[in-house]
C-alpha cells in the first residue's frame, strides 16, 4: 500500500468507524458466536502472496463484527464504560502515524514533555495537592500507564523497594530476603483483583481489611490488622485504598486512613480507576478529601473521560520513590541532553514497566481542549442522572431492591428474594442479548450492576432497559411460582 492508497482507504476506514459508532445501536449488544466461533472461518496459516484490501475489507463485517461486544452500544450497561470519542480517536491515529517509542526524552521529546503537561493539567482539573504536580520544579508528577493495575503494581514495588531500604539502614544484619518475608500490604476486601495479583507478582503477602456496612474501610479496621500483623513481627508497609469499588462504587474513608498509614511508614495508594473522572466536577471533588495523605493516586481517563483505551493517569508525591526502585542507565539510552533534562522534565521510562511508551498523551491534549472542562463536566454529570433515574425507577417497583448508594454512575439492585432467582433473571437478560449486564456479590447477596456507559446513552435507552428488565422479571416470578405450587 502506498501513499495515495492509503489516503483512499484512511477515508473509507474512517467512514466505516463513523458508520459503525452512529448505527451501533442497531447491533445485538452481545454477539451470538460459541467459544472457537473463529478459527473455521479463517485459514490455517497467513497467505503466502498479498492480498487486496478489498478482501480484507470484507471480512470485518463476516469475521469480526459477528463476535464483537458492542462496549459503545447505548444498550451495554456492563462492567464499567470504556471511554471513546471522536477527538481521541483521531489524536490514536495521529499517535500510530507518528510512530515513535518515548521511552527517553531524546527518543521523541514532544512525547515526553506533553505527557508531563498534560498529567498537570489532569492533576489540576482535579484540584490534585500542588506536591503531585511536575510544575516547572516539583518533586512529584504524573505519567499515563496502561492501567491502574500496572498502576497499582508500580506503587506496590516502589514501596517495596523503598521499605527494604528504610529497614535496612535501621538493622544492617537483616538480609533483603529476611525483609522481604516480613513484608505485608493491605486492601479492602471489596478492592479489585489487580491489588492481589501486585502483591502476587511483587512476592510479599497481602491481607484483606474488613469494610464496613457500606463497603467501605474505616481507620479502626485496618488499625487493627496492622496492630496484630506489628505484633507478629511482620512489617506493614503498603495500603490500597479505594475510591469507586469494581463491585459497588464505595469509598474507602481516607481521611481516617491516611494519617495512620503516614504515621507507620505505609505507602498509601489510591485506586480510583472509574471514580476518578468524576472528581473533575466540584461537586463530587470532596470524595477525593484525604489523598494529601497519599503517596500515589490514579484513575483512568480511559474510562469516563472520553480518551480511548489505554490511557491510565497515575500521580506520585516524589518520583524519586518511583525512580528508586526502577532506574537502570545504560549507555545506549543516555543522551547529551542528559543533566538538564532529569532536572526539569521526568524521566518517564523510569515510571513504568515497559522501557517503551507509545504517544498517548495527543489523545488526552486532544479531548481536554476539543471538549473543555465543561464539556466532561457535562458528560460525568449525564451519566450521573441517567443512574438516579434508573435507582428511581428500580425503588418504585416493590419487587426489587437497591444493594448499595447510588453515588455516581453505578446501581446495584437485584430481585427481593434468593440468589438463585436473581441469577435466572441475569441470565433471562443476557441470554435475550437486547441489554448487557455483569453481576456482583455483595457480602452473601448475588446482586445485578447496572452501569451506565456508552457516551451516547439517553433517557430512552434507561427506559427501554428498564422496561425490558421489569417484563422479564415478571415473566421469571410467575413460572416460579407455577413450579413451586407444583413442588
Amino acid at each position: 500500500m502506498d501513499a495515495a492508497e492509503f489516503r483512499k482507504r484512511g477515508k473509507e476506514m474512517v467512514d466505516y468507524v463513523a458508520d459503525y459508532l452512529e448505527k451501533i445501536d442497531k447491533r445485538q449488544v452481545f454477539p451470538d458466536v460459541e467459544p472457537g466461533y473463529l478459527r473455521p472461518l479463517i485459514p490455517d496459516c497467513a497467505p503466502q502472496d498479498p492480498e487486496s484490501f478489498e478482501d480484507v475489507f470484507k471480512d470485518i463485517e463476516k469475521i469480526i463484527m459477528p463476535g464483537v461486544t458492542h462496549w459503545h452500544s447505548p444498550y451495554f450497561f456492563a462492567y464499567f464504560p470504556a471511554a471513546s470519542s471522536f477527538p481521541a480517536l483521531l489524536a490514536d491515529m495521529l499517535c500510530g502515524g507518528i510512530g515513535c517509542v518515548g521511552f527517553s526524552w531524546a527518543a521523541s521529546p514532544a512525547c515526553t514533555e506533553l505527557e508531563t503537561v498534560m498529567l498537570d493539567w489532569l492533576g489540576k482539573m482535579i484540584n490534585l495537592p500542588e506536591e503531585f504536580l511536575a510544575g516547572k520544579d516539583g518533586h512529584g508528577g504524573g505519567v499515563i500507564q496502561g492501567s491502574a493495575s500496572e498502576a497499582t503494581l508500580i506503587s506496590l514495588l516502589a514501596a517495596r523497594t523503598k521499605t527494604i531500604k528504610r529497614v535496612q539502614l535501621e538493622n544492617p544484619e537483616l538480609t533483603e530476603a529476611d525483609i522481604m518475608g516480613r513484608l505485608v500490604a493491605y486492601a479492602s476486601d471489596q478492592a479489585h483483583s489487580s491489588v492481589e495479583r501486585a502483591a502476587l507478582i511483587g512476592g510479599v503477602k497481602i491481607k484483606n481489611v474488613p469494610s464496613d456496612d457500606t463497603f467501605s474501610v474505616c481507620g479502626s479496621a485496618l488499625k487493627k490488622v496492622l496492630d496484630e500483623d506489628t505484633a507478629s513481627g511482620f512489617i506493614p508497609f503498603f495500603f490500597c485504598a479505594t475510591l469507586g469499588t469494581t463491585s459497588c462504587c464505595s469509598f474507602d474513608k481516607l481521611l481516617e486512613l491516611g494519617p495512620i498509614c503516614n504515621k507507620e511508614n505505609i505507602w498509601m495508594h489510591i485506586d480510583a480507576a472509574y471514580a476518578g473522572s468524576a472528581f473533575i466536577c466540584p461537586e463530587f471533588r470532596h470524595l477525593l478529601n484525604g489523598v494529601e495523605f497519599a503517596d500515589s493516586f490514579n484513575f483512568n481517563p480511559h474510562k469516563w473521560l472520553l480518551v480511548n483505551f489505554d490511557c491510565s493517569a497515575m500521580w506520585v508525591k516524589k518520583r524519586s520513590d518511583l525512580t528508586g526502585a526502577f532506574k537502570l542507565e545504560p549507555l545506549y539510552l543516555q543522551h547529551h541532553h542528559q543533566e538538564s533534562v532529569s532536572s526539569l522534565i521526568p524521566g518517564l521510562q523510569h515510571w513504568q514497566i515497559p522501557l517503551g511508551r507509545r504517544f498517548r498523551s495527543l489523545k488526552l491534549w486532544f479531548v481536554l481542549r476539543m471538549y473543555g472542562v465543561t464539556g466532561l463536566q457535562e458528560h460525568i454529570r449525564k451519566h450521573v442522572r441517567l443512574s438516579h433515574q434508573f435507582e428511581h425507577f428500580v425503588l418504585q417497583d416493590e419487587r426489587f431492591e437497591i444493594c448499595a448508594e447510588v453515588v455516581l454512575g453505578l446501581v446495584c439492585f437485584r430481585l427481593k428474594g434468593t440468589n438463585e432467582l436473581n441469577k435466572a433473571l441475569l441470565q433471562s437478560i443476557n441470554e435475550a442479548k437486547k441489554i448487557h449486564l455483569v453481576p456482583c456479590h455483595l457480602r452473601e447477596k448475588f446482586v445485578l450492576r447496572f452501569a451506565i456507559c456508552s457516551r451516547t446513552v439517553e433517557s430512552t435507552h434507561i427506559k427501554f432497559a428498564w422496561q425490558h428488565i421489569s417484563q422479564l422479571a415478571t415473566d421469571l416470578l410467575k413460572t416460579w411460582e407455577q413450579n413451586h405450587h407444583q413442588q
